[in-house]
């Protein structure tokens, strides 16, 4: 697979954290919703101490990458450093305006949710965060290595969001968690891909046939894989085809045309890489 440039790569993390920048300055503190990290500790300090997000954002992050520095070397810290410093440049330079009415809550977490996962997903292609909570959970494991770092993270972040429905109340902290939601899901689609297939698994008597059809009249291939019926105790052999949504009916009447009784799994594939499907 061809390697991103580290052009590309840093290109990357820097549009993400701008992104998730806007989000956290236009979206979520206008209506005051903590979704947990460092940002969310920076809406509650701007609420209570009336001090700039960059600046709570600069201030805790400091001595995290002290630590992480001493702990796990320059290495692990250079690429996220370079993403908590444009998180920070971009909730200094970003103009704030009003692009939500406040009351429209849901509009706003869902909206919100997608930006910062679009950007949280750009951060992460590289293998880099904003740092934060994320640089936190990581030492912090090391001190507790029976717990992994997203239990650890987990906790962190929660504990921020309880503290936002203290100060803010509990209806603000609810539609929090649809904004985490929506930005876990954007992001996993990011990192995952998002060109979703089905993969076919067929039992048959009929397998020549019916992968004779599969290569010419659908233009894909499949794979015969040896096995055992457990019940029958008779060896048997089975198709699998990874084949795109749209071509699913047509192979189910492939198999159908050939053999009625044939035993059909379907199953989803978040992402396909190879020839006719997403290109290396």
């Amino acid at each position: 697979m061809k390697r991103r440039t580290p052009a590309v790569e840093y290109f990357y993390l820097i549009l993400g954290s701008f992104l998730i920048g806007f989000a956290i300055k236009n979206i979520y503190d206008p209506v005051n919703l903590v979704t947990g990290g460092l940002s969310g500790l920076a809406i509650i300090f701007k609420d209570q101490f009336h001090v700039p997000l960059w600046v709570t954002n600069t201030a805790l992050n400091i001595p995290l990458f002290l630590a992480s520095y001493w702990m796990k070397g320059w290495r692990f810290i250079k690429r996220t450093l370079v993403s908590t410093v444009a998180l920070s440049v971009s909730l200094y330079i970003i103009p704030e305006m009003t692009l939500f009415p406040a009351e429209d809550l849901f509009l706003v977490s869902l909206f919100g949710g997608i930006l910062v996962g679009v950007g949280t997903g750009l951060v992460l292609l590289p293998q880099a965060t904003t740092g934060g909570t994320d640089m936190l959970a990581v030492l912090i494991q090391k001190k507790i290595p029976q717990y992994t770092v997203p239990q650890v993270l987990q906790v962190l972040d929660a504990a921020i969001v309880i503290a936002g429905a203290a100060v803010f109340g509990v209806r603000p902290a609810l539609y929090a968690l649809i904004a985490i939601y929506a930005c876990a899901q954007v992001s996993d689609g990011i990192l995952e891909g998002l060109k979703f297939s089905k993969m076919v698994y067929i039992i048959s008597g009929k397998n020549r046939e019916i992968a004779d059809t599969i290569i010419t009249e659908m233009n894909r291939s499949a794979t015969e894989l040896s096995g055992r019926g457990m019940y029958t105790g008779e060896d048997k052999n089975m198709l699998c085809c990874v084949v795109s949504k749209k071509e699913i009916s047509q192979l189910k009447e492939i198999v159908r045309k050939f053999d009625k009784r044939a035993f059909v799994i379907v199953s989803d594939v978040r992402e396909v890489l190879g020839e006719g499907f997403i290109e290396y």
